[in-house]
């Protein structure tokens, strides 16, 4: 985590006024050796949910050593010109993408669950190495799918205030916490923080937390309830949003339909900008590797199925995260990527204050695939 005094004028409310903030800051910053074993493509930024701007993502992954990074954001690629321009100010290669929910509706995984802990139907897929002159095509592309997200959102909300009897207003107190003017996707993650704010206003932190909490019928584990005891934490937020997207969010939880556009036409899309759409694989989570994740069945019961789906629509991409899976998990996702062709792609989605921008699964050689294929889409997005 970088200095929160730093942290705050990389936040700045406009990106003038962040790209101004670093290059004050610079001349008086060491930055530590790039290790060339840690690349991270898959960062997130106050364009869907962080605690990071693009520029101070690309700060914060510089300071941490990595030698290149990559913006991913859902819905929403609008933060990718600050992230090259910052990137560009502290001499590091970056990679632009971004994430989206795509409908499996007419392929044979129809109706099935992949990755998506939400929904069946419904898979996380990631646009990677978008060449910087398609950034715009992507967004107009996208502006009708934010829409009718708004729409889903406002009814979640109205969701919350029917279950808690609360005041939770969308445009008054969620809207606000996000860049959806500045064509920023507005996530789960953010009724879940604007949730968690209301809540700290309403009963406070500490043990107050945990009592209200347990009201609502949250069970928390040992680590969640010394989160909630901690009240000198500065993002204790964060940490109360995280309970609440994992055990919440099914309470309140709509279907997204016509927010999602299909896979065929992601795969025109993406063909038609040159970029790569890419599979995200999730895997069955057991006792998760990362701790952040609830028991559930993905799509390990039909991996070979997944493979087969994404050669006949059109799909040569697969991403990953190594530390978020076994070994036989990554042996037989790495097999399968071999067997069908597949691009291989990585990178940890980062989106709180307590996570690392280290990957450190990339010191094993087993993945270092992984780190040259980051420079190829960093290759790929100059042509």
């Amino acid at each position: 985590m970088i200095d929160i005094e730093v942290l705050n004028l990389l936040n700045a409310p406009t990106k003038a006024e962040r790209l101004a903030n670093l290059a004050a800051i610079l001349p008086k910053t060491k930055f530590p050796p790039m290790v060339p074993q840690y690349i991270n493509n898959h960062i997130h930024t106050t364009y869907s949910f962080s605690p990071y701007s693009p520029t101070a993502a690309v700060y914060a992954a510089r300071m941490e050593g990595l030698c290149t990074a990559g913006i991913i954001d859902h819905d929403s690629i609008s933060g990718a010109e600050e992230f090259l321009e910052a990137a560009k100010m502290v001499d590091m290669p970056v990679t632009i993408g971004m994430e989206a929910r795509i409908s499996m509706d007419g392929t044979r995984l129809e109706g099935r669950r992949t990755n998506n802990p939400d929904q069946v139907g419904v898979s996380y897929m990631t646009i990677q190495s978008v060449p910087h002159d398609k950034i715009s095509t992507l967004t107009e592309f996208f502006k009708p799918f934010q829409a009718a997200r708004h729409d889903r959102n406002r009814k979640m909300v109205d969701n919350i205030n029917g279950l808690l009897n609360l005041d939770l207003d969308y445009d008054r107190d969620v809207l606000p916490l996000s860049l959806a003017a500045e064509n920023g996707g507005v996530t789960e993650r953010h009724l879940m923080y604007a949730l968690a704010i209301k809540l700290v206003k309403q009963v406070g932190k500490g043990q107050a937390m945990v009592d209200k909490l347990a009201a609502m019928g949250l069970s928390l584990s040992e680590k969640q309830k010394n989160q909630m005891l901690d009240e000198n934490y500065p993002f204790y937020e964060y940490d109360l949003l995280g309970i609440l997207k994992s055990a919440f969010v099914p309470k309140i939880f709509i279907d997204a339909t016509v927010e999602c556009p299909k896979l065929k036409d992601m795969v025109a899309l993406c063909k038609s900008i040159d970029a790569y759409l890419c599979y995200a694989y999730l895997g069955d989570v057991g006792d998760s590797v990362t701790g952040d994740k609830k028991a559930q069945k993905f799509e390990d019961d039909y991996l070979d199925d997944v493979f087969e789906c994404l050669k006949e629509e059109g799909v040569t991409a697969v991403t990953y995260m190594p530390t978020r899976n076994t070994p036989a998990q990554l042996e037989r996702l790495r097999g399968l990527c071999d067997s069908y062709g597949m691009f291989q792609i990585s990178g940890e989605d980062i989106n709180s204050p307590r996570q690392s921008f280290v990957i450190k699964a990339m010191e094993n050689p087993m993945f270092q695939n992984l780190i040259d294929a980051t420079w190829k889409l960093i290759e790929h997005e100059k042509q």
